[in-house]
């Protein structure tokens, strides 16, 4: 009984954490611990049920600095594939899925951590760039529940600020929580007796979101980014090892 509910505060809290600093990473630190509890679609929408609190917590905080016309195109194009990937996760086996989605996160943050040391800055990400990240994190997002990287690197690289950063992408999954957790309710994939480890979870995830926004106020842009890069490497090489 107590050995589910320390595990649960654990992983919540070390997610609510890395999420409030990084933007992003609750579902990745979730998934290396749900899924002793749980199978793996039920583990993917607890994990993004229970940060439900710590993204209305971070919206709030940084409301004043989104700007909402960024995030409706791909949006639409992310949970329109999250939705069908849903029901994918039903049936699909997932080693070959997972090991794909490492190694393109470990590529990705080597090619913008080299970026980043050399100073090469994006304006902007060509539109085609866009739709092909929002479909690749919208399917991942429905298998894993982990939509978080690509999303990132998109908003880190048109955002004005971190606190627009911020803004956008936490607005982003919480809007996605509302529709996602919805689809996995109705096909029968998240049921109430899941919510034990959701409630249990929040106060986890709520801790370390305060935690976090403690210390974010003294972190700048350029270490944000660094943190972001590293961690995307971190879950890349996991995924790798995870999928052999």
């Amino acid at each position: 009984m107590l050995g589910w509910i320390f595990l649960m505060l654990f992983a919540a809290l070390m997610a609510g954490f890395v999420q409030g600093v990084t933007g992003f990473g609750s579902g990745i630190i979730m998934m290396i611990f749900l899924p002793y509890l749980l199978p793996i679609n039920q583990s993917a929408g607890v994990s993004t049920l229970t940060m439900i609190v710590a993204n209305i917590m971070v919206v709030w905080h940084y409301r004043k600095y989104l700007k909402w016309q960024r995030l409706v195109l791909p949006f639409i194009i992310y949970i329109t594939t999250a939705f069908f990937s849903v029901y994918l996760s039903k049936s699909m086996a997932t080693g070959h899925l997972k090991f794909l989605l490492g190694l393109l996160l470990v590529v990705l943050a080597t090619y913008y951590l080299i970026m980043s040391i050399h100073s090469i800055k994006l304006k902007s990400i060509p539109i085609y760039v866009m739709f092909v990240f929002a479909i690749i994190s919208g399917f991942f997002n429905g298998l894993f529940g982990i939509g978080g990287p690509l999303m990132a690197l998109y908003f880190l690289t048109i955002a004005d600020s971190k606190e627009n950063y911020l803004a956008s992408i936490q607005t982003f999954f919480l809007i996605d929580t509302f529709c996602i957790t919805s689809i996995r309710f109705a096909s029968g994939i998240l049921t109430l007796v899941n919510l034990k480890f959701v409630f249990v979870g929040i106060i986890g995830a709520v801790a370390g979101t305060i935690l976090a926004n403690h210390l974010v106020k003294h972190l700048n842009l350029k270490i944000i980014k660094l943190c972001i890069y590293g961690f995307i490497a971190f879950s890349g090489i996991y995924y790798l090892i995870t999928a052999i």
